[in-house]
């Protein structure tokens, strides 16, 4: 059995609609999705959480969605959470990259597999190539190259997985806010945006996501460069009629080739 710990955002509802059957759906309090939680849960809860979910026959676990981190309250700390304590407390001030890790790290421990979006929806990692109907000119090659370097910086320093690159220079970088927060800043002179996940990031919890906001977003650069394998896409059919209405591309690129 499947259970599908949401966060805010799109993907959840989307991944859920995606499924045959419903997974069960937990959230954590406080970061509800825009479903209904089967559980709710509090972090001071979380093995009081993990053993009800082995009594629900639950196997396997797939994180999708955004979650900041939550205040602990330490005086709400159960018994069987406990033993957590000294781990939840590593994650808490670790950048969110090795935050995610101890959180896997915890849920194999409990006897879970962990299952990415995109093994359970394998259609939100689209095939590489152009698209589009407007496909990249020469320049845009550069422009690539520049945004792969920037992303694998930031990955570096756990600061963001998108860019905004013009003419080989770097124009805007994302941060905490995301990406949709950075393109509302930017300048609509031509260029790309640039996506690509984290150097030696762990896939199965927070590869990055791209969808019609993301297209809409865009509107004014010359079009969207994501790493295959490494880019998620919400409703590609959608996100393909914004950028081709609006005369943008869509390149699915190879790390580190055209």
């Amino acid at each position: 059995m499947l259970a599908l710990i949401a966060g805010t955002g799109d993907l959840p509802p989307a991944l859920v609609a995606r499924l045959p059957n419903r997974p069960l759906v937990c959230a954590m309090r406080g970061f509800e999705p825009s479903l209904t939680p089967d559980i709710t849960f509090r972090m001071e809860h979380l093995g009081s959480f993990l053993a009800d979910l082995k009594t629900r026959g639950v196997t396997q676990i797939c994180m999708a969605g955004a979650v900041r981190r939550p205040q602990i309250d330490p005086s709400q700390i159960d018994a069987a959470t406990m033993p957590l304590v000294p781990k939840v407390q590593a994650a808490l001030t670790q950048g969110d990259d090795g935050a995610l890790r101890i959180i896997i790290t915890i849920l194999e421990e409990h006897g879970f597999k962990v299952m990415a979006a995109h093994d359970v929806a394998r259609d939100l990692l689209p095939r590489s190539g152009v698209l589009t109907k407007t496909g990249p000119a020469s320049d845009h090659t550069v422009d690539a190259f520049t945004g792969e370097a920037c992303v694998a910086q930031m990955g570096l320093a756990d600061t963001g997985q998108a860019c905004v690159i013009r003419s080989a220079e770097v124009m805007l970088r994302e941060d905490a806010n995301g990406t949709d927060a950075m393109l509302a800043r930017a300048t609509r002179k031509g260029g790309i945006l640039f996506k690509a996940p984290k150097p030696n990031q762990d896939w199965r919890a927070d590869l990055p996501l791209i969808g019609p906001a993301t297209a809409k977003a865009a509107d004014g650069l010359d079009g969207i460069v994501i790493e295959f394998g490494g880019v998620m896409v919400l409703d590609l059919p959608a996100v393909r009629r914004i950028l081709d209405a609006q005369g943008m591309f869509l390149w699915v690129r190879p790390r580190g080739g055209a």
